[in-house]
């Protein structure tokens, strides 16, 4: 009979976050090329913006109870300063303290898309970008944390590793894909300002 223990839990709900993440950001990148559910597959009207938002709230939701399940374990012993700043934690302080920036950035992701019209777009917009940031932060503490929080060598074919492993490709090419979209679209706008300049109405 398999047992799950309570280090298991925490990484369980963390690679739900991952996947909540990474399903957030392929959301975003079909929004930035405008791709229409009704046009394209599946064919029917879908608002994947609202899933979108969801997706964000699930990733906050599993982020925070992640590390929270950690206060029950008794070995090793966390307490709440150690989740709040685990600069001093008790295992692995450099990929904690990169799990909390990534928190603290989904954080500020749902606060900030909740306030985006009182915000404006700009800067909105700008407070967004910082999703790539809080994904490599999210990536690096999966993929260098050793689930059971010993100093053991990371086993690059777990289980899990292989999902943050596929998350962090995906994530990769979305980030691409959005970098040369947006190259393009400054490439239009400047092409656009250089024939009003020539030809001026």
């Amino acid at each position: 009979m398999m047992t799950i223990t309570l280090l298991d839990l925490s990484a369980y709900l963390g690679l739900i976050a991952v996947g909540a993440v990474t399903v957030n950001v392929l959301l975003g990148t079909l929004m930035v090329f405008r791709y229409s559910p009704v046009r394209s597959w599946p064919h029917r009207r879908f608002n994947y913006f609202a899933l979108h938002n969801w997706t964000g709230y699930v990733a906050l939701f599993f982020a925070m109870v992640h590390p929270l399940t950690l206060l029950m374990s008794k070995t090793p012993r966390f307490r709440v300063i150690d989740l709040i700043y685990p600069v001093h934690s008790p295992q692995q302080p450099f990929e904690n303290t990169l799990g909390a920036v990534a928190l603290y950035i989904v954080v500020l992701l749902v606060v900030t898309s909740y306030l985006r019209i009182r915000l404006g777009r700009h800067l909105w917009k700008a407070f967004h970008f910082s999703v790539y940031v809080g994904a490599i932060a999210l990536f690096w503490h999966s993929l260098m944390t050793d689930p059971s929080l010993k100093p053991s060598p990371i086993d690059w074919l777990d289980g899990g590793k292989v999902f943050v492993e596929s998350c962090t490709a995906i994530i990769v090419v979305t980030a691409t894909l959005r970098y040369r979209r947006s190259r393009q679209k400054a490439a239009q706008a400047q092409q656009k300002t250089r024939k009003t300049a020539m030809y001026p109405s």
